[in-house]
């Protein structure tokens, strides 16, 4: 099989046999990336990393997964310090970003600015998160770390927790997962509660999901709890904010007992207990690891196409 997808901006745009493409070339390239073996792959590549909100795990690991392939990073950097400040537009920013690179990936508070950029451009384009909207290559490494922990995805119970409404990662994991034969629950404070747009979505693929705003209703259920955090941020009022927060908190003693793991895209605040660190449940530090070969193939994937 080719990847044959320029961009990456949506799983709404793949198929299962693309997502399985993505987590079988990511397996292949694990000694690279926990630097067992080297790679030049990408030797003579560069790309551009356009970021205009916060991030740690996302850039860090597209950088790294870039480098471990051979090829090297340019970054917009503070976009204060940058001619956004004087009023350069995000276009023109990217038609520059297109001069200079062979792959731009972005990150932006707007919905829908990846998609946007990908007409304008003739360099491929990765969305790394836009606003409350989508966040596929997460998607993709959560998908990989959950096949790796159980050998599959299909037939598991999976419930996603917390700020289904703003939270662009579950989105992604949503769509993701209706690929696949799994029982999806979602968990979240009824203001917080996934998109209708997503669940009409769902419901015109014939995905069954169930809804709830009870931790109790799944927890002794499931085999995958991926949580998430309420985002502060996302929220136009900050009293909404501080009246939801803290709604649900894992830890030790809730998951005693229980069969199943925790994941999470990171960063925590406080929804998972440190406590939760040194056990058997606590997933979320190996899937951030699990961004390094994941975007590492779909940077190879990606890139070379162009090039073909």
């Amino acid at each position: 099989m080719i990847f044959e997808h320029e961009n990456v901006i949506s799983l709404k745009d793949f198929e299962k046999e693309d997502i399985e493409f993505i987590l079988e070339e990511a397996s292949k390239l694990e000694d690279v990336a926990k630097s067992k073996e080297k790679s030049r792959e990408l030797e003579g590549k560069i790309l551009g990393l356009l970021f205009y909100e916060p991030s740690t795990r996302t850039r860090l690991s597209f950088e790294t997964s870039m480098k471990r392939l051979g090829g090297d990073c340019i970054e917009l950097g503070d976009a204060a310090h940058s001619s956004v400040s004087k009023g350069e537009s995000l276009a023109d920013t990217a038609k520059m970003f297109e001069s200079y690179c062979d792959a731009i990936v972005i990150r932006h508070n707007l919905e829908g600015v990846s998609r946007f950029l990908s007409d304008i451009v003739d360099v491929p384009i990765i969305n790394a998160g836009d606003g409350a909207g989508q966040h596929p290559t997460q998607t993709l490494l959560d998908l990989y770390t959950i096949k790796k922990h159980f050998g599959k995805i299909d037939g598991l119970k999976i419930a996603l927790l917390g700020d289904l409404k703003y939270g662009r990662t579950v989105h992604s994991l949503a769509y993701a997962l209706g690929m696949y034969d799994v029982e999806m629950s979602f968990v979240s404070p009824d203001e917080l509660k996934m998109p209708k747009e997503t669940l009409h979505d769902l419901e015109e693929s014939n995905i069954k999901y169930n809804q709830t705003n009870s931790l109790k209703d799944v927890i002794d259920d499931v085999d995958v709890l991926y949580v998430t955090r309420i985002q502060k941020e996302r929220f136009p009022d900050v009293e909404e904010y501080e009246r939801i927060k803290g709604a649900y908190l894992i830890n030790k003693d809730l998951l005693e007992g229980k069969d199943l793991i925790v994941m999470h895209p990171l960063p925590r605040v406080d929804e998972i207990s440190y406590d939760v660190d040194d056990t058997k449940y606590n997933k979320y530090f190996e899937q951030a690891a699990n961004a390094i070969p994941v975007r590492m193939a779909i940077l190879k994937n990606v890139i070379t196409h162009r090039f073909e």
